[in-house]
């Protein structure tokens, strides 16, 4: 009993000398102190794994040992595969690395050999093997850390090169000094409404890349810059030195609270950079972190939970007719990325007919939303659901807010001023056509309607892409007149009376301004909505209340939208690398990296899809709704995207 609880307790000081409270190795501690103290060779033994390869000397448990430096070549064990220094390996032909492998080879008994036991099976060695291999095993972990930290480095060089070669938020972000929309704006992205109080000199725990063991190890960094998702990281003790800053996802499975290592026994190694500023990390860290913050204990867990998606494959929902914008089809999930929906319309044979959109989008709603609300609708040829579809619960849609039609409301024939969804760059004047139920309107953008009223579109009375007549005149927006109206500049007071018409009231309007948090110049990842399945690089260029003025990097302005402030089509920096999404990087990059002219064709093609895309959608409409294929419940059209808005009553400088 004595000797049990002498072996519990020697384990357990042996544990307690080993690791601290930060899960550090005792040896770091006093890396530059020479002693010739012993250990047993169980201590050895656990000691072997994580001595780092980039120090001369380093106390480990009282034993020193010398690395060998490598200049003599490598060899391999013919016993058991081992890499290492060849000076190090047992014999005058070195083709061993021990004894035990020359003994075992010659007995022609691979079980027999202690690293085979260990590598192959993974019996532990007995006593005696131990000591046979104890000091000559040390020397061999060292080389072959050695040989593994060349391989890693070489392939760190070659991972380096490959990304310069791509785009880099980080290197965009650094080298032009910009700043980012922090995640707070964003409500519907990962973390959105639980991002808490992470910004600069946030400490957290990260791999450390500045190291030569085989095995993974960390160290605390804390944040210097915050760019959406990205932080810009600085490994503690390199003080006002910024040649290892990197970049990393702060939503990644590598970033940690600081006490993470600790609690799941994983090593905290210094970066060998620094390795000589201090004999006593310990109380570098203690003095470090005193006071300061790091990441809450369940952020992972968070972040987990907040990429948990309700809308699955295979459900079957109502979406907008991507080619007919006054009617919806029924469609299926097909993929669901970052709540980002692949929507397959039903009819699609070869499933290459789709459409991308948010999951909060209001282009999306439950199968029957069309017949309850008198929204025009294209019939499928299918009759039955196909095996394993399904119908989306209705309660996953995003809510409207309700309104109350039985007083003043909208009628038709009054004018508005709305976002033209066929070319979200402009503000145009716009005419209700038809009231629908629920509070949904029927739209047509003035002097481009077909007589049918199939080029006509659908929101909601409280959408933010609807406002007021006289909005861009008061916020100093360009508005778009009637195509072929000749009497400009384009004057509303003389526009209604000419066509006998009355102005929406402003009060039927939805004036509600969030405090978004955006700002002009900050950037961010935004679908391009003419071509939703792209996500690109964006910045804010204007401000107009709840309205964004999305700028793609490397486009001209005519190519911008506008958008609202809670628009699901607008992300964090970091986004696409968090979910797995491809992003489209700024324009002027490919035309850097060409000077044939490529980049210019491909704006051009570009320019030639926005002006040519309402013409060629009204001209489709006029000859396929002949086929009879729509059906109107009670008025029609379609609904389409909610961007902005605005408080009608201020005047802001743009």
């Amino acid at each position: 009993m004595e000797n049990t609880k002498d072996l519990t307790e020697h384990s357990s000081r042996s544990e307690r000398k080993r690791r601290d409270s930060f899960g550090m190795f005792d040896g770091y501690d006093s890396c530059s102190e020479d002693t010739s103290s012993s250990s047993s060779s169980e201590e050895s033994e656990e000691e072997v794994a994580p001595l780092p390869s980039n120090l001369p000397i380093i106390k480990n448990n009282g034993q020193v040992y010398t690395y060998p430096d490598g200049k003599s070549g490598m060899a391999t064990c013919e016993m058991c595969g081992m890499v290492g220094v060849r000076d190090a390996f047992y014999s005058k032909t070195k083709r061993f690395c021990s004894v035990s492998c020359s003994r075992s080879y010659s007995s022609n008994s691979k079980k027999a050999s202690i690293l085979a036991r260990l590598q192959v099976t993974g019996k532990p060695p007995t006593k005696k093997a131990k000591v046979l291999q104890k000091q000559p095993l040390v020397a061999k972990l060292a080389a072959y850390a050695q040989y593994q930290a060349t391989l890693q480095n070489q392939a760190k060089t070659k991972s380096v090169a490959v990304s310069v070669e791509g785009f880099s938020w980080g290197n965009y972000i650094s080298s032009n000094s910009f700043i980012a929309a922090p995640v707070t704006c964003f409500k519907h992205a990962p973390m959105g409404t639980c991002w808490g109080d992470i910004s600069e000199n946030v400490r957290v725990e990260v791999p450390n890349t500045d190291c030569s063991l085989p095995t993974k190890v960390f160290w605390i960094a804390g944040i210097v810059k915050l760019a959406g998702y990205n932080a810009l990281l600085r490994y503690e003790g390199f003080e006002n030195d910024s040649g290892l800053d990197f970049w990393c996802n702060i939503c990644g499975s590598d970033i940690h609270p600081v006490g993470w290592c600790a609690a799941s026994g994983k090593p905290l190694v210094p970066p060998r950079t620094i390795q000589h500023k201090y004999t006593n990390w310990k109380a570098f860290l203690v003095k470090r972190l005193t006071g300061a913050k790091t990441l809450p204990p369940d952020f992972s867990q968070k972040v987990s939970e907040s990429m948990q998606y309700p809308f699955k494959p295979c459900m079957r929902v109502e979406v907008v007719d991507k080619r007919h914008l006054c009617r919806t089809r029924v469609a299926v999930v097909e993929s669901v990325i970052g709540g980002r929906l692949r929507l397959v319309y039903e009819e699609s044979e070869d499933r290459t007919d789709d459409f991308w959109c948010h999951m909060h989008s209001p282009l999306i709603h439950h199968i029957g939303w069309s017949r309850s609300i008198g929204h025009r609708f294209k019939r499928s040829d299918i009759t039955k659901k196909q095996d394993g579809h399904f119908d989306t619960p209705p309660h996953l849609f995003a809510k409207v807010k309700e309104v109350d039609q039985s007083g003043e409301w909208f009628k038709e024939g009054m004018k508005l001023e709305a976002i033209d969804p066929l070319n979200l760059s402009t503000i145009c004047v716009a005419t209700i056509r038809k009231v629908l139920a629920d509070g949904f309107l029927m739209i047509g953008i003035d002097g481009s309607e077909a007589a049918d009223g199939s080029d006509w579109f659908c929101y909601h009375a409280t959408s933010p892409s609807i406002f007021p007549v006289g909005f861009c005149e008061i916020n100093m927006i360009e508005l778009t007149p009637p195509r072929g109206y000749t009497k400009l500049p384009f004057k509303w007071f003389d526009y209604l009376r000419e066509t006998g018409s009355i102005a929406a009231p402003v009060k039927l309007f939805n004036k509600d301004v969030p405090n978004h948090g955006f700002r002009v110049g900050m950037k961010l990842e935004a679908v391009d909505l003419m071509e939703p399945r792209l996500i690109c690089v964006a910045t804010v260029t204007r401000i107009i209340h709840r309205l964004l003025r999305i700028h793609f990097d490397g486009w001209e302005e005519e190519y911008d939208q506008w958008v609202d402030c809670e628009s699901p089509d607008l992300y964090p920096v970091g986004w696409c690398q968090l979910t797995g999404y491809q992003l489209q990087p700024p324009a002027s990059q490919s035309s850097r990296e060409s000077q044939s002219g490529s980049s210019k064709q491909k704006k051009k093609a570009k320019s030639q899809q926005y002006k040519g895309h309402k013409k060629m959608t009204t001209l489709q409409l006029k000859e396929e709704l002949i086929d009879g294929e729509d059906y109107n419940f009670l008025q029609g059209a379609s609904d389409q995207e909610s961007n902005g808005s605005a408080n009608f009553y201020i005047k802001q400088e743009p």
